[in-house]
């Protein structure tokens, strides 16, 4: 099956259509249930497979500090078969060949056309924590204290936020977001203290005085 993973393909163009660089969904095998991150690669973020079309975190749903992190397209997971048996726990098989190409199919069934809204909290989680990392943020930086305009760069262009903190804002602050989507030159500043916290009201007063 070429292209066992075609729906990763579509759900891949609905993220990039919608100005999304992270989506989750949930996939179950062996009576487990798995938080699946799948990741948008980066402008300039080398790729161990030069074919690989999206990054994939495995993550298991009642321990998400245990999780398998891969690179996948269309024909399906760019994984050697042992890295994958010893995660899943599945038992050795003379046909290893055959193992991965039934844990494709199997995987494939999951895989959504397109972003879904109906997350639950722990994917959201999951889903802020690797925004966090890939904007080389603490984590836990979750209270947001205030929008800021960015600079100019070197180049006379004015700064822009980054895809990471883009769709940080728009889970955790979906309406304050609302308000500032438009203007790329602002980010929103997130603390991990949340006697830090302020409420939209707050952070949109503070916005109206200053401008910054």
């Amino acid at each position: 099956m070429a292209n066992v993973f075609g729906d990763l393909k579509l759900l891949k163009s609905d993220m990039e259509a919608k100005g999304w660089v992270i989506d989750s969904f949930i996939f179950k095998y062996k009576n487990e249930e798995f938080i699946i991150l799948v990741k948008l690669f980066a402008e300039k973020e080398k790729k161990q497979n030069p074919y690989a079309l999206v990054k994939l975190e495995f993550l298991r749903r009642i321990d998400v500090s245990s999780s398998l992190q891969v690179e996948a397209n269309s024909s399906g997971l760019l994984v050697d078969v042992k890295t994958l048996r010893e995660y899943f726990n599945i038992q050795f098989s003379e046909n290893l060949r055959d193992i991965l190409q039934q844990f494709n199919e199997n995987f494939s069934r999951f895989i959504p056309v397109e972003v879904m809204d109906n997350k639950g909290k722990d994917q959201l989680s999951v889903m802020v924590s690797s925004l966090s990392r890939s904007d080389s943020e603490n984590p836990n930086k979750v209270y947001c204290f205030k929008v800021r305009r960015n600079g100019i760069k070197s180049n006379g262009e004015l700064a822009q936020r980054s895809d990471y903190n883009d769709n940080k804002a728009r889970i955790l602050l979906p309406d304050l977001y609302s308000k500032f989507k438009d203007d790329k030159n602002i980010s929103f500043c997130f603390s991990g203290n949340v006697n830090d916290k302020k409420t939209d009201e707050e952070i949109l007063a503070n916005w109206a005085k200053t401008g910054n």
